[in-house]
């Protein structure tokens, strides 16, 4: 005969505990669906395309692949919203950002400039380079620029077009490596670690001390001086030790059976890079926090040289023999070797090829059709696993990739209807 007896103290916590651990659960396995879903959009969206994406899709981790695509919805009064799909994106899954540093950079260096404030010093003014400890060069010319003058806009220009390393140098040094990653942190990318020049003689302690630095008006007088900058922190990756590849060749050529350490090395994830470009391009539709301080004609001037063409630019001078047009958009164009001549279509961008690792950030537009959208991308193309040795397949596997990431997403939106076209009379920069 069942009786009624009263439930125990203990019997009853259990019972709660257990509830609230499926809740818990339960919330936990939401999240996680929701983030499928993402993911999920991406791969059958690619699957889509078996004879251009099955290779990569059936071994997606050997490839280390990461794929944001952010669609862009404007309302009726051209006010953008965000809506953003990934593909396996994960700030730990460490790859070698290379020359996606430079966007943050060109940013920063603008925004210092406008923080000092200081009469007659601006992006235009010549800067002189100085040297006060080894790996550091004295510049004082550049032979790229009008009348030899080396300039913060100069170098950005470089950078932007044809992603020239020695200019990255001197902005680094400019900057500092404490001021960028401070600076950085505080606009909310806490995981970016940006330490060093791309100069492989300087070594991690070398790349935390920065040059001196003078600017001078067209009169000669020195108008600001900044002295050598040392960041007293050893910075490392947020992560921990990052140990990538069987093998690399060091400094001297030789093969070294081991994986090469990235632990000191940049980073910059691929969420990160696409927020930075998004703060860049739309700066009204991201938390004040993420902007960067920049005034009307800094955002053109970082617009002009986002979307030009090396060819189009006449300080530097570049001729397509060696900078043909695809040089630095990989989405849509890949290794393309003719001129383009669609000039609806704007790849706003910034990329990085080193170390087998290729990436593309990018903002694509078509003014004529009312397209727009957002694309981020990395692969991994090094099948020997050797670091360094220059054998990766680039050409046959990571710019087709891209090339054909870029040419799908933009086809898909060449389809995709949207209740209001966008206005983007801001970007048609006038590139002549």
């Amino acid at each position: 005969m069942r009786t009624n007896k009263p439930i125990s103290v203990f019997f009853l916590f259990t019972i709660i505990c257990l509830m609230a651990n499926k809740f818990a659960f339960c919330q936990t396995q939401t999240f996680d669906s929701k983030k499928n879903v993402a993911d999920n959009f991406i791969a059958d969206f690619l699957k889509k395309y078996p004879e251009k994406f099955n290779a990569i899709l059936n071994n997606p981790g050997k490839y280390e692949v990461q794929i944001i695509y952010t669609q862009i919805n404007r309302d009726k009064n051209n006010v953008p919203t965000f809506k953003e799909y990934t593909y396996r994106l994960n700030a730990k899954n460490y790859f070698y950002a290379a020359s996606l540093v430079k966007l943050p950079c060109s940013a920063l260096a603008l925004e210092k400039l406008n923080k000092l404030n200081i009469p007659e010093l601006d992006k235009n003014t010549r800067m002189q380079t100085d040297s006060a400890a080894i790996c550091q060069k004295a510049i004082i010319f550049d032979s790229t620029a009008f009348k030899n003058i080396p300039t913060i806009s100069q170098y950005i220009k470089r950078m932007l077009l044809i992603s020239d390393n020695d200019a990255y140098g001197r902005i680094y040094e400019f900057l500092g490596q404490q001021y960028i990653n401070e600076e950085l942190w505080k606009k909310g990318y806490s995981d970016i670690r940006i330490t060093h020049r791309f100069d492989a003689e300087c070594t991690t302690a070398q790349n935390r001390c920065t040059n001196p630095i003078s600017f001078y008006n067209d009169q000669g007088k020195c108008v600001f001086k900044q002295t050598m900058q040392t960041n007293s922190t050893e910075l490392s990756n947020p992560f921990g030790p990052v140990k990538k590849g069987i093998g690399y060749i060091d400094k001297k050529g030789k093969l070294q059976m081991q994986p090469k350490d990235y632990t000191y090395m940049n980073n910059l994830s691929l969420k990160d890079i696409t927020d930075v470009l998004r703060s860049v391009m739309f700066p009204n539709a991201v938390d004040e926090k993420q902007r960067f301080n920049l005034t009307k004609t800094d955002y053109e001037f970082l617009y002009k040289y986002l979307s030009m063409y090396p060819r189009e630019s006449d300080f530097p001078k570049y001729n397509m023999k060696d900078f043909e047009d695809s040089y630095k958009k990989y989405f849509i164009y890949g290794t393309n070797h003719k001129k383009i001549t669609n000039d609806s279509i704007r790849i706003f961008n910034i990329v990085g090829q080193s170390y087998g690792y290729l990436s593309d950030c990018a903002y694509i537009l078509n003014t004529d059709r009312g397209i727009e959208f957002m694309l981020s991308a990395v692969i991994y193309v090094n099948e020997d696993g050797i670091i360094n040795d220059g054998k990766y397949e680039y050409k046959t596997i990571g710019f087709p990739f891209l090339a054909d990431l870029g040419k799908s997403f933009y086809i898909y939106e060449l389809k995709r209807k949207k209740e209001h076209l966008p206005d983007l009379s801001i970007f048609k920069i006038n590139n002549n």
